[in-house]
Formats: C-alpha cells, structure tokens, sequence
C-alpha cells in the first residue's frame, strides 16, 4: 500500500478528492472556499434584513426623532384619527 506525498494513505496531491489528482484537489478547495464565502454572506443579509426590519419597525409611527414624547404621541394619534375626541381629551387628562 503506497502513502501519499506527505504521508498517510491517498492523501497528497495525486490521492486527494477520489483519486482525481491535483485537479481534484483544486476542485476541492475551490468548493470549500465557496462555501465559506456563502455561509458569511448568509450570516451579513440575515443581520442586515433583522436590523433594517428593526428600524422599519421604529420609524413607522411616522415621527421624527426629537418628537417621541407621550403628548406628541397623542396628538398625531389624534391627528391620523386613530382616536376620537373624548378619548384624546381622556388620555390628555391622564398625561398632564
């Protein structure tokens, strides 16, 4: 029984991949880069699509940054119709 270039049985570059030599063995490293490759990008969009669905998520109360307290809250609730007059003047009440 032979050992390969580098010891061990079939293993070297004419015994790696199924005994198709050297072009197996690029083959085999052309797969197994490509693999990684794809997993990572996997790993980058999927974190992407959560955080940018995240931020969808907070912005769609349609308010800017600086204007997130409760009364302004309210009065775009209001505002939208979202709610009637006595419930607003109810909750206005409770805020102040």
């Amino acid at each position: 029984m032979g050992y390969g270039m580098w010891g061990g049985c079939c293993s070297g570059i004419f015994g790696s991949f199924g005994g198709f030599g050297l072009v197996g063995s690029i083959l085999s490293l052309v797969i197994t880069v490509g693999l990684i490759i794809g997993i990572v990008w996997l790993v980058i969009w999927i974190v992407r699509r959560l955080s940018s669905n995240q931020k969808t998520y907070l912005s769609q109360s349609g308010l800017p940054d600086n204007m997130k307290s409760p009364l302004d809250i309210l009065k775009v609730r209001y505002a939208r119709g979202e709610i009637t007059r006595d419930e607003y003047q109810d909750m206005l009440t409770d805020l102040k």
